[in-house]
């Protein structure tokens, strides 16, 4: 998982990616791809 700053290049990159809100920090999960994660610093 990677913690960037910002997460809207990430999100880019998969068309299959989410973005998610959990307990304050926002995520990006692919269901398709797992290897894709991020968390918002």
């Amino acid at each position: 998982m990677k913690v960037k700053s910002s997460l809207k290049s990430l999100k880019q990159r998969d068309l299959n990616s989410k973005l998610v809100r959990r307990r304050g920090r926002v995520y990006i999960i692919n269901k398709k791809n797992p290897k894709y994660k991020a968390r918002q610093k």
